[in-house]
């Protein structure tokens, strides 16, 4: 059915009215030293940086301006994604750091709104109003909360969805975000490869190589020294040293901490298990369908991540609703996840706490639920 016209303004009113109230509340609540109490001044002083002809991943020089800004003790927050981050950020470099984060706020918002939009156009536009349940998705909070980028790649994996059959061009090249975080794909990027294969889908191959040859090429404008840059940073990285509440870093910590080779293990056998379960349904392969379960056995599989990575796993989450509610199977299981992400998301429990350890599993198990006898239910409406 058709939207009317009238509902279609009114709730772009309501949006548009939403999002001027979070400006207000944001324009008076935020302060620079809000900024450094958030993963976003790492963005915003990498902005400055290559603003100002500068290296955007110098440590020294990003303590300085953090601390500057307002950044309590010595440690300071360097990004650790590769250089086509600056083509997001670079903007931020011509604000202040209040300025800039009010900005980077709404803007995180827009992807999740238009995000969640989205995935309920991909089920049909149903009247009800189970979709709203995306702005309850705690990773979501949690990627707000700190300013993360998460949220663009929520909006990749969504607009790849959307337009996989009926634009290749702009599904390849909508996947760039995910480029930004490549870990947390791993099982997918191996998927996606052999189906471009085996269905000869190579404009999307193509729209993806395009966009990010073009954003490679643009990093180079900014600063030509980048890539150099940035490998230096990544010799001296030390985050496969120290804990990060995922599955891939327990079970190596579990077992030897100097084996490092052990948080790649599970990533590994993901994308083993990922070509198996392929090969098992490519000719009948749905992305709505299996590469949604793909997606959540590569998060639950990267070699590392934190819990607002997770708002990637927001179309499983919501796609798990839809088919819960057409089977008439209980959301009690979803709510009750979800109460207990949002109390640890809003309580003083660090994003590196161990406590974050069992949401992946969590939303993995949901969408199995919610989904039993999903096939089956398909094939038999087929072929009536």
């Amino acid at each position: 059915m058709k939207t009317p016209p009238w509902r279609a303004f009114a709730a772009a009113g309501m949006i548009a009215a939403g999002l001027c109230f979070v400006l207000g509340i944001y324009s008076f609540t935020l302060t620079d030293k809000s900024a450094t109490e958030r993963d976003y001044i790492e963005y915003w002083a990498a902005a400055q940086q290559v603003a100002h002809g500068a290296n955007p991943y110098d440590v020294a020089s990003i303590l300085r301006i953090e601390q500057a800004t307002g950044l309590d003790g010595s440690e300071p927050k360097v990004t650790l994604s590769p250089p086509l981050i600056l083509l997001l950020v670079f903007p931020l470099g011509f604000t202040s750091a209040k300025t800039g984060l009010i900005l980077w706020l709404l803007v995180l918002l827009c992807c999740l709104l238009a995000s969640i939009l989205l995935i309920w156009r991909l089920h049909g536009s149903p009247p009800s109003g189970y979709h709203w349940l995306g702005m309850a998705f705690a990773p979501a909070i949690a990627c707000l909360m700190a300013g993360q980028i998460s949220a663009f790649l929520l909006l990749g994996v969504v607009l790849f969805l959307r337009w996989h059959k009926s634009r290749p061009w702009l599904a390849g090249a909508a996947l760039l975000p995910c480029v930004l975080k490549p870990h947390l794909f791993l099982a997918v990027a191996v998927v996606l490869l052999l189906w471009v294969i085996s269905r000869i889908a190579y404009r999307i191959l193509a729209g993806f190589a395009a966009a990010l040859i073009a954003s490679c090429a643009l990093t180079l404008c900014l600063d030509r020294h980048v890539w150099f840059e940035y490998a230096r940073l990544s010799q001296s990285n030390r985050i496969l040293h120290v804990f990060v509440p995922s599955l891939s870093c327990a079970f190596r910590f579990l077992i030897d901490y100097n084996a490092v080779w052990l948080q790649f293990l599970p990533a590994v056998l993901s994308c083993i298990w990922a070509i198996w379960y392929f090969r098992s349904r490519r000719d009948r392969w749905n992305w709505m369908d299996h590469g949604l379960l793909v997606l959540l056995v590569a998060a639950a599989c990267a070699p590392y991540a934190f819990f607002y990575d997770e708002t990637v796993l927001l179309p499983a989450v919501l796609t798990g609703v839809y088919r819960a509610v057409s089977a008439r199977r209980s959301l009690l299981p979803l709510l009750l996840i979800f109460a207990i992400a949002l109390a640890e998301t809003c309580s003083e429990v660090t994003l590196i706490a161990r406590f974050y350890l069992w949401t992946t599993p969590a939303w993995l198990a949901w969408y199995l639920y919610a989904s039993r006898n999903h096939g089956a239910t398909v094939e038999v409406a087929r072929a009536h």
